[in-house]
């Protein structure tokens, strides 16, 4: 096993930090118990394309129970945690991010997951007595995690009035539904606050698949980029789920929902911990703009792909590239 040197602290890239305390106040909450949760989440996906969900029914004792084994994993000795990596693409990196160049003050588990059953890469660390836990604890939260992104498809095809129902959720529910599952850990850096700047945890970037879950600590540090540029701070909620819009996602409704640029940046006092599923079709499935969702004469933004071809570029771009751009007409 070749393992790769983790890049210096001086090749990440610094950040100049907000005014303390700006957050973005707008960010859409969806109440998935209520009435027009459907017609909410649409015009989140399309006013922002990205949002908090809440009375999502994901246990909280399932989430705590992953981030005590996350935790528990990333606190130990560095020699232990390389065993699972590098990362290649699946397993243990540490600030390198991908085969492109990327870097952030981030070290991270990448699995990727099967659907039906549902499995996830093995690593060689989940055979070690000390993560006898965390196998368990991850398999129950990927269940109820995929239960959550299951539902939130419907509640948006519902919402779009397309049919079957099922018609977004079964492209991430079917026996070769492609996901991938990160936990990331952005560790503190009081050098960060002696120097009042930010490190890049994770660059700016948009996801390639359909969706994404993300939930993380109570650790401020991630940002999303609004529809005039701007970047503005998320504010944690360790109790709710963000979802992601992905490109996918934005081919399907031919431009109409809008996958968002978001990225980290490291907290120079305290770490965080979050945990992103993403959903993505099955390889051979062919993405374009649904024929419901195409007004009379409206002609398609995107040429067709497949998720294999689009999953092939993506890994050959780097994280701020505009991965859809070679794919537009």
């Amino acid at each position: 096993m070749v393992v790769l040197a983790s890049p210096a602290l001086d090749e990440i890239p610094l950040v100049r930090p907000q005014k303390h305390g700006a957050f973005f106040s707008a960010i859409p909450v969806v109440d998935l118990s209520m009435p027009f949760s459907a017609e909410a989440l649409v015009k989140a996906c399309e006013d922002v394309g990205f949002f908090k969900v809440i009375n999502h029914n994901v246990p909280m004792d399932v989430v705590q129970r992953l981030e005590a084994e996350a935790v528990k994993f990333f606190e130990m000795p560095q020699v232990f945690k390389e065993a699972s990596g590098p990362a290649d693409p699946f397993g243990y990196g540490n600030k390198r991010i991908g085969p492109n160049g990327d870097v952030g003050l981030v070290e991270y588990l990448l699995f990727g997951i099967t659907s039906k059953p549902l499995s996830y890469t093995s690593m060689s660390f989940l055979e070690e007595p000390s993560a006898c836990l965390f196998g368990p604890a991850l398999s129950e939260y990927l269940l109820a995690v995929k239960k959550l992104a299951s539902d939130v498809l419907e509640l948006i095809a519902e919402g779009l009035k397309i049919e079957p129902g099922d018609v977004l959720n079964r492209l991430v529910t079917d026996e070769q539904s492609d996901g991938l599952f990160r936990l990331n850990h952005y560790p503190r850096c009081p050098l960060l606050e002696r120097l009042n700047r930010s490190w890049t945890g994770f660059g700016e970037h948009t996801d390639p698949q359909i969706i994404s879950v993300l939930r993380s600590n109570n650790t401020t540090g991630l940002q999303i980029s609004l529809k005039n540029g701007s970047w503005v701070s998320v504010p944690p909620d360790q109790e709710s789920f963000f979802i992601v819009v992905g490109d996918c996602l934005q081919v399907l409704t031919n431009g109409r929902f809008k996958s968002v640029r978001h990225r980290v940046l490291a907290n120079g006092s305290k770490s965080r911990v979050s945990m992103i599923y993403f959903f993505g079709p099955p390889p051979a499935e062919k993405i374009a703009p649904l024929s419901q969702l195409m007004g009379e004469g409206e002609q398609s933004k995107y040429k067709e792909f497949t998720w294999g071809e689009y999953k092939k570029a993506a890994y050959k771009s780097r994280l701020g590239d505009n991965r859809l751009g070679q794919f537009e007409k």
